[in-house]
């Protein structure tokens, strides 16, 4: 890699200095261990005991591995009430280590990891999504009624409709929505689009959104009960894609958008209203929420590795109680021509 003149004095940074920073980074980037973790931060974010988990090594081992990874820039952490979130970094356009950065992670990926990593991965996954599971199993008849306490939904349904009202009437073919909850949201999208998916891993939601389509007499709706998984290896593809307040409840919402992309077909859209992060963290045990918001930067950074592109600045709303809902769009870019 060569880094230009002009990207150094951007950055007010003299050659000299950069010597520390390439150490640093090239010492992160030399142990097969500290590989496998970036590899396993893929999509997803852990705390430093589902990491010890993962790895079946000692905390202080993992520690030590997080900290160097932390200081040559390649994971970030932040706190989710009481626990610490490690995930992978984003680079930055404007860093002089972006490409560096980019091709290290790209050829990571690459990397085959042993099975037990794998199996120990997807447990602590599957133990996140039976948490959400559980508390929807048990929660379906006044879900609503908690959700209601947090962000009314004419809140965020409102100007997700209006940017949906937008499209041309060629982009108005399907209509994907993940996580329908109650399905209040469903007679709207069955209107404005030919045909509409709604896709919940929750039976008792899915049934819960049915009796709201029969009542609305919505009759374009298909009702899947998996997660995107399902669809993906049924090979579907649709247009568009909505998810409101979803991404708060999955194991993973960086996968979860990553799977939305590849559902959609190029030129495509993605609607989202989601919380902004917060620190309220009483909605774990209230609402079933697996994460404490999103914060928009990460948002972005999933959707670009996703192949997705924003339109426009997104919408951010407060409300009373102090919680921020951003409203966002992005587009799979269409096939040249």
């Amino acid at each position: 890699m060569t880094i230009s003149p002009a990207a150094l004095s951007q950055q007010g940074t003299a050659t000299a200095d950069l010597r520390p920073a390439l150490a640093s980074f090239n010492k992160a980037a030399g142990d097969e261990l500290r590989l496998q973790i970036l590899r396993v931060l893929q999509c997803d974010s852990y705390t430093v005991m589902e990491l010890v988990e993962i790895f079946a090594i000692g905390q202080s081992g993992i520690s030590h591995h997080l900290k160097v990874l932390a200081q040559a820039g390649l994971v970030a952490r932040r706190r989710e009430g009481n626990n610490i979130f490690y995930s992978r970094a984003h680079c930055a356009a404007v860093e002089p280590f972006n490409q560096l950065q980019l091709s290290l992670l790209q050829l990571t990926d690459l990397l085959p990891l042993p099975g037990a990593i794998q199996r120990r991965t997807q447990a602590i996954r599957a133990r996140r999504a039976r948490h959400s599971e559980q508390f929807f199993e048990q929660n379906a008849d006044h879900f609503h009624r908690h959700q209601e306490q947090i962000c009314p939904f004419d809140v965020y349904a409102e100007p997700v409709l209006a940017l949906m009202a937008g499209l041309a009437a060629e982009q108005k073919h399907s209509m994907l929505e993940v996580g329908p909850g109650s399905g209040q949201l469903l007679p709207e999208l069955s209107q404005m689009f030919d045909q509409v998916v709604a896709l919940d891993n929750s039976q008792e939601m899915l049934e819960a959104a049915q009796a709201n389509c029969l009542a609305a007499h919505a009759r374009n709706v298909e009702f899947v009960l998996g997660d995107t998984e399902v669809l993906l290896k049924r090979g579907i593809s649709v247009q568009n894609a909505v998810l409101t307040m979803v991404l708060h409840h999955v194991p993973s919402p960086a996968k979860l958008i990553s799977d939305v992309g590849r559902l959609l077909t190029p030129g495509g859209q993605v609607f989202i209203a989601e919380l902004c992060d917060h620190d309220q963290d009483w909605v774990t045990q209230s609402c079933g929420d697996l994460w404490l918001g999103i914060q928009p930067g990460s948002m972005s950074n999933w959707a670009e590795d996703s192949g997705l592109s924003e339109v426009g600045n997104g919408q951010y709303l407060g409300l009373r109680n102090g919680f921020t809902v951003q409203i966002r769009q992005f587009n799979k870019p269409p096939n040249p021509k």
